[in-house]
Order: structure tokens, then sequence, then C-alpha cells
């Protein structure tokens, strides 16, 4: 562990002894608001996600972290940040009508909560949108026009906004559903045979551990690539992913404090500002494919979304 995660810990460790759960819109010494965390679970990635949260709030916030077995039903209804979907489900089963602001959620699991105008309930979203992920592979594939998607039956309307998307860049898309675990593969090379890249979504069932090898296999003896769904596929094989940074989340996450400070409510859910690329270097090369370093492909990312006529990748 480093210096800076050490340093957070033994100052949250501090703030839990003298913070009550009972402190309505009490400040502490330097007249900071306290805001309670509920945290992921994950001490070390709480406790560094938080130090970036309060560099980036200022002196109004001071961030608290409650010890895992906190009475959330003794909150105050004041801002409380949610760090990962099972706080956030289990802040809000706890106490409906606080003002929560969920971080490191995907926009599919806010669905499920009523959200949209209330302005109490909001989440800085982990996911990555459809359109910037699909023109990470434009970035590598410049001459790519075809996108093909996987969805289960539920998911298949969730997608509609994309293919809308793609017109404007030169692209089109096509959804393809599986219906059952047995047409997975069958589907799957119908939609290979369609694409010049598969775009992995975050439907979880589609694109879990069970399938993922299937998937990548099948693709990649077709000499076509899978880009996303998340960072944390292209360590299994996909050939490259956009991602919000922690430090963007940070950003997204301290903005909307400050808003709910100053109006009472939060901004509507959004994604972070700006994303980073992470790729799979020994898959593009067992597929004779070009790769520019991650950060000019999450730049021509920005330049592909500002500009839509660009279609050369730069050197």
């Amino acid at each position: 562990m480093n210096e800076r995660l050490l340093l957070n810990l033994v100052a949250i460790c501090c703030l839990l002894a003298v913070w009550p759960l009972s402190s309505h819109a009490q400040t502490d010494h330097r007249g900071a608001k306290p805001v309670a965390v509920i945290g992921s679970g994950k001490p070390e990635l709480d406790a560094y996600f938080i130090g970036l949260i309060e560099d980036r709030a200022g002196p109004n916030v001071a961030l608290n972290l409650l010890p895992p077995d906190a009475d959330l039903a003794t909150l105050p209804h004041e801002p409380v940040i949610a760090i990962g979907p099972k706080a956030f489900d289990r802040l809000y089963r706890a106490k409906p009508n606080a003002a929560i602001l969920g971080t490191l959620i995907e926009s599919q699991f806010l669905e499920k909560y009523p959200h949209e105008t209330s302005g109490k309930i909001s989440v800085v979203l982990y996911d990555v949108p459809f359109l910037r992920q699909a023109l990470t592979g434009k970035a590598i594939l410049p001459h790519a026009t075809k996108v093909a998607v996987l969805a289960s039956p539920q998911n298949r309307s969730r997608y509609a906004s994309l293919l809308d998307g793609l017109s404007e860049h030169g692209m089109e898309g096509q959804v393809f559903i599986v219906n059952t675990q047995e047409q997975l593969i069958p589907t799957l090379i119908r939609a290979l045979n369609y694409g010049d890249l598969l775009l992995g979504t975050p439907d979880h069932d589609i694109y879990h551990p069970r399938n993922i090898k299937h998937i990548l296999l099948t693709a990649y003896r077709r000499n076509k690539i899978l880009i996303g769904p998340s960072q944390a596929y292209v360590k299994a094989g996909s050939i490259a992913s956009s991602y919000p940074t922690y430090s963007s989340m940070a950003d997204k996450t301290a903005e909307f404090l400050n808003y709910y400070q100053e109006n009472g409510d939060f901004p509507p859910a959004s994604y972070p500002e700006t994303f980073s690329v992470e790729v799979n270097r020994q898959v593009a090369r067992s597929l004779n494919i070009p790769l520019s370093q991650p950060e000019l492909i999450s730049k021509r990312v920005d330049e592909l979304l500002l500009n839509p006529s660009q279609v050369e990748l730069d050197d």
C-alpha cells in the first residue's frame, strides 16, 4: 500500500471516531458539512476514491466513511455517497428518501430506481456511452462501417439510440438477439458475418465469465475484433475498451456534491467528462492490426465525437 493510501486510511479512521451518525446538519471544526459515505467493502478502493473526491470537492465538504454495520435508517436526509451498486441498493432500501449520490454504478443498474425527476437520487455513471465505445472501434479500424451488437431479449430496446447515432459517423449497426444460451454461438456467427467489429455491452446475460471465452474464440477465428464492454474484458481478450478513470469520476462526483450544496438537489445522472482507452497488443498482433498509443486512440475518439466527418486516424 503506498503512502497516500495509508494516510487516507488513517484520516478516515480518525473521522469515524469523532463523527456522530445523528449529526443532521452539523459541521466539522473547519466549518465543512459532513457527507456520509457507504463503502464498497473494498477498503483500499474506498480510501483512494474518497481521497480523490476530497481533493476536488474543496474545504466545504468532509467525507465520512461509515462502518459496515452502521444503521443507515438513522442517517439524516443529507447527501450520502454510495460507492458501488451494493452500497447504493443497501442505502436505498434503508432510506429511500435520502439524497443519494451513487458512484461506480452502471446505467443499467440505475433503471431499477425512481431517479429521473426527484433530484434526490443521482449517479456518476461507471460504464461507457455506447457511441463512444463504438467510435473506439472506429479509431482502431478507420474503415469499419458496420457494428454488430449482441443483446438479450429484454435489452434490445436499450441499443436503439446507439444505432441512431452511428449514421452521423458513416456507420450502421444491427442488434442480434440471443434468446437462449444454446443460440449464443449461432447468433454470434451471424453477427460477425454482418459486422466489421463486435461491440460489447453491459448486458450481463451475455457478457459474463461463462460466455466470454467462447465469444472471443469465435470472433478471432473469423478475424473480427471485440470492443469493450469494459476495461476488465481487455485483459480477457477484447482488443480495446474505453473506460472512465477514477480521477474523472471523482471530478464529476465533486461537481455533483458542490451543486447539491448550492441548489439542494443533484443534476441528472451523467457520465464523467473524460475517458481513457486500454488496449491488448497481443490480440492486435495476432490479428495483424496496428495499434496507436492508447492516448492517441482516446484523443481520436474525442475528435470523432466533435467532428464526425473525420474518418482517418492521424499518425
